[in-house]
């Protein structure tokens, strides 16, 4: 086997450094096995693992590195790597790797710690750290500020019960989500997004405020929160608050409507997705009145929810058609699937209701948004300390492509 050398190379980035060293290598034939670079404030850490085809020419090599790292004032390390290390090395790139994500309004070095802590204590190797946030500027920080890395590990985990647990424990202890799922190959390839509607997509829930106009509200309010912990069926519930809504006028739902606050990011999350190609459904236990509206101001592709039943310009208190529950999202998103021509793996569903485990459990990726306790359990990947744009970061997507993706827009 020809000689095999680790190179690492240390210090001050500055143009130029790559091709300086890449040409080097390149006069005595190299092969690259492996390369990798990170810049962490204007300082480089470049790693090569190298192939010499002729052993001869390492001890050349190694003066010509070591003279060009001492006159650009750099650190060199060059170690050989034994054939066998190197076969084992090879043998490994099978190994299971899961994508971990931190977000939060900061970061700190307890938080990652004690996350970094869990990983070793399950047997798991962190392969790779990147950060998806922007710079953070001290002296004058943003109005609404996002943290967020994401780690690649690699290996079999101990308990992966076990570790979700631990991690529920440092974001509740903390104040940072902790998002973790397996690494395959839709990770990167998602092409629908199925929300939820209200207190997902909104931020309210719209049965509760129509109640309000018709003096109705503690009453349907009791019944609505009792639906989201999954204390009662959603279609009993449904039709009970429905019936106490006899006799609102469809020019309040209208006047409601415009009214409505979006849920923080909600905006910029959905203008992203359709710029980089997503399709967009809601799927909802509210009403089409809603959706519609949403649709137009949002750009979605589907909008499935219910339609309340009118008549003589006034809700009778009835419902048009089936009503949404759990389990009919759960259909319509692998519905939607089979006509976009796409597999679950490739879906993702945001909920943050019980009768939204049905489909966050289905879909490629599920993702507890504010959610009720019971959802946030079950989900595995939730969002609870940012808005609806924390989305983007748990996809990893960067902030400079979101950035990109909006000026484009503009």
């Amino acid at each position: 086997m020809n000689e095999i050398v680790l190179i690492n190379i240390t210090g001050r980035d500055r143009k130029g450094l790559d091709s300086k060293f890449i040409s080097i290598l390149a006069e005595y034939d190299v092969s690259v096995l492996d390369i990798g670079q990170a810049v962490i404030h204007e300082h480089i850490s470049l790693g090569i693992l190298a192939e010499i085809p002729v052993k001869e020419n390492f001890a050349a090599l190694y003066k010509d590195v070591l003279y060009a790292g001492h006159k650009m004032d750099l650190s060199i390390e060059i170690k050989p790597v034994e054939g066998d290390q190197y076969e084992k090395w090879v043998e490994a790139r099978g190994k299971e790797r899961r994508i971990i994500t931190l977000l939060g309004e900061k970061l700190t070095a307890d938080q990652i710690a004690r996350v970094a802590t869990v990983i070793f204590e399950n047997n798991l190797n962190i392969d790779n750290i990147t950060r998806l946030s922007g710079r953070i500027s001290i002296a004058n920080p943003q109005a609404k500020l996002r943290a967020s890395i994401q780690m690649i590990v690699s290996g079999k985990p101990n308990n992966v019960k076990d570790m979700r647990a631990k991690f529920m424990q440092i974001s509740r202890e903390t104040g940072i989500d902790i998002s973790f799922h397996v690494e395959n190959i839709y990770s990167g390839n998602r092409k629908l997004v199925a929300f939820d509607m209200d207190s997902t997509l909104i931020h309210a829930e719209v049965i509760n405020e129509l109640a309000k106009l018709a003096g109705v509200g503690e009453q349907v309010a009791a019944i609505t929160e009792s639906a989201m912990r999954g204390e009662i069926d959603f279609k009993e519930s449904f039709r009970k608050r429905v019936a106490l809504l006899k006799g609102l006028k469809v020019s309040e739902l209208e006047n409601l409507t415009l009214a409505l606050p979006l849920s923080e990011g909600a905006e910029l999350v959905c203008r992203t997705l359709k710029g980089l190609g997503y399709k967009l459904a809601i799927l909802s236990g509210g009403f089409t009145f809603v959706g519609d509206f949403l649709k137009e101001k949002l750009g979605f592709d589907y909008v499935y929810a219910n339609e309340l039943d009118v008549l003589n310009g006034e809700v009778t208190g009835g419902v048009c058609g089936e009503i949404i529950d759990g389990e009919k999202k759960a259909q319509l998103l692998k519905e939607i699937a089979d006509r976009e021509n796409i597999t679950l793996a490739q879906t993702i569903a945001v909920g943050d209701g019980a009768n939204d485990l049905p489909m966050i459990s289905c879909a490629g990726l599920g993702v507890a948004f504010h959610a009720k306790p019971i959802v946030r359990e079950r989900a595995g990947n939730a969002i609870s300390t940012v808005g609806l744009d924390g989305l983007l970061y748990l996809l990893g997507i960067h902030e400079r492509e979101i950035n990109q993706e909006m000026v484009g827009k503009s």
